[in-house]
């Protein structure tokens, strides 16, 4: 009887903390937050950020569920991740849509998030033409690398993050736009989408593969 509890106790788990993963939000009604997913905030400030699911019409019938920041807040930067769903090495698929924002627009990817103060993130913003990976250590953003005169034209674009051990590439409409080495978030953890001050934007059909499960 213990073998069989231990054995099941194992494999649910598994299955908790299995990396791979993919939602197109289609499940999650509108105006709701999806199942696991949380909303945190690094820097936090008094009004926090809103997240929901909403529908976009201009997405092919059936994929039009997008996750979106649908208020800022007052907080330097917004996540909307899911923690239980780690990851170390491997790669992560999103489309996004860069809605509003005078501050800022756009956002990206996180993962490896420990917490909403310890990250990788990679982020496209369309004010400045930039795409550019970071580390946020205890709250603090340092720029790893970036490419500038990225522009994209207004609409949905596909981003994607490789990391294998300290080596990372990013990639734009699937074509190689960044690839840096760094070694200062070293242990899995959890993944998701990011945004900063008061860029608004919609994100869909995020996908994690993960590469190992060491």
């Amino acid at each position: 009887m213990f073998i069989r509890i231990a054995t099941v106790s194992l494999l649910f788990f598994s299955l908790l903390h299995a990396a791979d993963y993919r939602t197109d939000f289609e499940a999650t009604a509108s105006d709701t937050l999806p199942d696991g997913w949380t909303v945190a905030a690094t820097r936090p400030g008094n009004r926090s950020a809103t997240w929901r699911v909403t529908i976009d019409p201009t997405r092919p019938r059936n994929e039009r569920h997008t996750l979106t920041l649908t208020r800022s807040g007052d907080s330097m930067f917004n996540l909307c991740y899911r923690p239980d769903i780690r990851m170390k090495n491997g790669r992560i698929d999103v489309l996004f849509h860069a809605n509003s924002g005078h501050i800022d627009q756009g956002g990206g990817i996180v993962w490896r998030v420990k917490d909403p103060d310890n990250y990788y993130v990679a982020r496209f913003n369309p004010l400045e033409d930039n795409f550019r990976f970071y580390a946020v250590t205890n709250g603090h953003r340092h720029l790893l690398c970036t490419i500038d005169g990225v522009h994209l034209d207004k609409g949905w674009h596909a981003m994607a993050i490789e990391q294998v051990g300290k080596l990372f590439r990013g990639f734009l409409d699937g074509k190689k736009m960044l690839e840096c080495r760094d070694n200062t978030i070293t242990q899995g953890g959890g993944v998701g989408v990011w945004t900063k001050a008061d860029a608004a934007t919609s994100f869909d059909d995020f996908t994690v593969k993960e590469k190992d499960k060491k």
